[in-house]
Parts: C-alpha cells; sequence; structure tokens
C-alpha cells in the first residue's frame, strides 16, 4: 500500500513538473518568435526572403535569433506603422551577415523602412534591433533608421561595413528621435568609410566604439546629444591619413560629451557652427601624416570647448601640432578649462585668444 501511494505520488509530481515545462515553454513562445522554427542558420545559403516574410506576417512581435550564421543577399526591412512594426532580438553569437553581389548603398537592416508613419499615440511605435552581430563581409552598410520615432539600437556589434550606422531624415519634420547605445562599429579599413551618419534631427548615442574607419562620426543635423563616442583610426590600411576626422559637425547646435578622438589628423571638425563640447579629449601617440589638429573651425570659431583636453606624446615628430585651426578668423567661440598634455610639442598658439 505504501509503494503504490509513492508511486501515486511520484506521479503526480512529474505530471506536475510537466504541465510546469509546458506552460514555460509556453510563455517563452508567446514572448517571442524564435525564428529557428521556420529558418536554419549556418547553411551558407541566402534567408532574407524567409526572414522578410517573417517581419511582414507578424506584426507588434518580437522576433528572436538564437545563436548561428544568418546569411542575407538583399536587405531586411522593417515597418514604422505601429500596427506592422515588429522588433529584433538576437543573441549574443546570433550573426546576421552580407553575401553575393550585394546591392551598393543598402543597409543590411532597414528599420523602419517600409509604411513611413508619423506615430508616438499607438501601441507599437517604440520598436527596437538589439544584441548580436551584423557583418558587413566589407561591402554592406550595417543598420540605418529610415523612419519612425522611437526607434532604438542597442547592445549590438556591427563588423566589416563601409558605413557602421546611418539615421536618416525623420518623419517628424526631419526629427528622426532615435536611442542608441552600448554599440561597437568597425569599418572596412577603407577611405570611404564612415563609422555613423547622422541626417535626421534629435537623436541619443550613447556608449559607442568605433575603429577601422576613415571618418569617425558625421553629422549633418542638429539637436543630437552624443556621449561616450569613441572613434578610433586603427591600422595602417586607410590611405589619406590627413583627410580622416574624428567627429564632424555640418550643422550645429548639437551636444558632444566625453567623445574621445583617437589618433585621426584632425579630432573635431565644426563648420563654423555654436555646438557644445564637454569634456572632450583629442589624443595621438604617433606620427602618422603631416599635421595633428584638435579641433579645426571650417569657417569661424564659434563653438564652445569646456574642459577640453588635447594629448600629444614624444612621438609626435610632425610638422604641425594645433589645437585650434581656424579658415576664418573673428569667430565668438569660447574655450575654457584647456588641459594639454606635452604642450612643448604645440606649433601654434590661435587657440589662445579665444581663452576664457
Amino acid at each position: 500500500m505504501r509503494n503504490s501511494l509513492i508511486k501515486v505520488a511520484y506521479l503526480i509530481i512529474t505530471l506536475s513538473l510537466a504541465v510546469s515545462c509546458d506552460r514555460l515553454l509556453f510563455i517563452d513562445n508567446e514572448d517571442f518568435l524564435v525564428v529557428t522554427k521556420y529558418i536554419k542558420p549556418n547553411t551558407g545559403e541566402d534567408v532574407s526572403k524567409q526572414i522578410q516574410r517573417l517581419i511582414d506576417n507578424n506584426p507588434n512581435r518580437t522576433l528572436y535569433f538564437p545563436d548561428g550564421e544568418y546569411c542575407i543577399a538583399s536587405p531586411i526591412r522593417t515597418s514604422s506603422d505601429p500596427h506592422k512594426s515588429v522588433s529584433l532580438k538576437l543573441s549574443n553569437y546570433a550573426i546576421i551577415k552580407a553575401i553575393n553581389n550585394w546591392p551598393i548603398g543598402s543597409a543590411m537592416v532597414a528599420l523602419g523602412a517600409k509604411d513611413y508613419t508619423n506615430d508616438i499615440f499607438t501601441p507599437g511605435s517604440n520598436y527596437f534591433l538589439e544584441g548580436g552581430i551584423i557583418d558587413g563581409s566589407g561591402i554592406a552598410k550595417g543598420i540605418s533608421i529610415d523612419s519612425g520615432r522611437e526607434t532604438s539600437i542597442r547592445n549590438v556589434s556591427i563588423k566589416d561595413v563601409s558605413v557602421g550606422i546611418h539615421i536618416l531624415k525623420g518623419i517628424n519634420n526631419g526629427s528622426s528621435d532615435c536611442d542608441i547605445e552600448n554599440v561597437n562599429i568597425v569599418g572596412n579599413d577603407d577611405v570611404e568609410s564612415i563609422g555613423i551618419i547622422i541626417e535626421g534631427n534629435d537623436n541619443t548615442f550613447s556608449n559607442m566604439r568605433i575603429a577601422r574607419v576613415h571618418i569617425g562620426v558625421k553629422v549633418s543635423s542638429s539637436g543630437n546629444h552624443l556621449c561616450k563616442i569613441h572613434p578610433l583610426y586603427y591600422g595602417n590600411g586607410i590611405k589619406d591619413y590627413d583627410t580622416s576626422c574624428g567627429f564632424i559637425d555640418e550643422v550645429g547646435d548639437n551636444w558632444y560629451e566625453f567623445c574621445y578622438s583617437d589618433e585621426f589628423s584632425v579630432g573635431f571638425v565644426s563648420h563654423g557652427h555654436n555646438s557644445i563640447y564637454d569634456n572632450c579629449y583629442a589624443f595621438w601617440y604617433s606620427n602618422r601624416g603631416n599635421k595633428h589638429v584638435a579641433f579645426k573651425a571650417d569657417g569661424v570659431f564659434n563653438s564652445y570647448l569646456t574642459n577640453f583636453k588635447v594629448g600629444f606624446t614624444s612621438y609626435n615628430f610632425v610638422e604641425n601640432n594645433i589645437v585650434l585651426e581656424e579658415v576664418i578668423k573673428g569667430g565668438r567661440g569660447v574655450i575654457s578649462g584647456l588641459h594639454i598634455t606635452n604642450e612643448q610639442y604645440l606649433t601654434d598658439k590661435t587657440h589662445l585668444k579665444y581663452m576664457k
């Protein structure tokens, strides 16, 4: 009798655990649409059409990509319509890789590229791309944000791309209102390579490292906040070093905070506008090129540099080491709290007249 009771109790516990496990699996499947139920990774074959079908047929779902390589020969495009939007979540070792004759100038993942919609009130407007690796194979752009208002890119590694992230003009009178954080970008070591291109207004960028590019960040819009962005000029493969630049600001009214231009010929460029550079840093540890410029005013100098730091080392055997280069004199800019490491290597004193 006792053994029978033990067997019954064991059976009840086993069934309870089975039901609990089923419920957990059911809940997990409800939380994410797991793409490997429909697509087989690691085949080397193009799965872009299959991924696109999953995106188009599963509005307001999060598509989860487990570890593995997913090859695509054409861009993946999501919708900015809150009723049709999806989020893409990749595991840490999931790789989306460009293959074959990739269309020139196209991003591998184009967020909000379908059904342009200016709507932050309907649930579904806050779609994202999170995690994993975007591998451009040296030919593709990485990620673009084509439209939308609350798009987010986070915790992504973007490798071997011509352009890492491209923010297009937004649907809201040019405002794209994106949030980009914890992203690493590695370019393709080409003279045309750029880490980030920003054309839409009112975006935030934080905690990013960029390498193997000729231009770190190119900003062609206003209202952007860039914090803890670190582009590094890397390796000897990139030609035309003297035209390399960490940050280019073409419009002004942007805020740079703790941004670090590392080893580019020119650290920061402003086209005569009044952006704010707070606790930013330009540093060189080699003798590449003919000139090292921390800040270049491509026009008059109207920017505000606070607690700006410039660093040279004993390896800086170049003709010109410059804190500020101004193309047109007579700007209204201000430099306060300037710190210079190895000031004896400076070859120009233009910055002194703007010191406060």
